[in-house]
């Protein structure tokens, strides 16, 4: 049975919880918020990442541009959600974990190539 998306951020609130409770963020609801939805949401938004996952079925690319775009929205939070940034910078296991989680949430292999019905018969060489 696939994994329903309430499930799926459930999930993750769990586990980062697990690993990361102890954390005492100054806004941990915001954190939480940040986690599931806010940094999903601009990783998902940036062009070359959409490119990359668009245009190319191998994730390791798509995983490279993730992790750019990752650094890019983890960035633009210094102002605002500095306890966060400083986490994301000085803690591998949270850096790893928080890359992992958003690439779940954020990567979708494109389709298949569909046969078009229309197309003749492909030949085959005679030997």
């Amino acid at each position: 049975k696939p994994e329903t998306e309430p499930d799926r951020l459930s999930n993750i609130l769990r586990d980062f919880n697990e690993k990361f409770g102890n954390i005492d963020w100054k806004d941990p609801d915001r954190i939480r918020k940040l986690i599931t939805e806010g940094l999903p949401d601009k990783v998902t938004d940036d062009r070359a990442y959409q490119n990359a996952i668009a245009s190319n079925t191998d994730p390791q690319n798509a995983r490279i541009e993730h992790d750019r775009a990752l650094e890019g929205a983890i960035t633009d939070l210094l102002s605002d959600d500095a306890d966060l940034f400083q986490k994301f910078n000085d803690d591998q296991s949270f850096r790893t974990w928080l890359s992992e989680m958003v690439f779940s949430l954020t990567y979708r292999k494109p389709p298949e190539p569909q046969d078009d019905p229309t197309a003749p018969p492909a030949r085959t060489p005679r030997g």
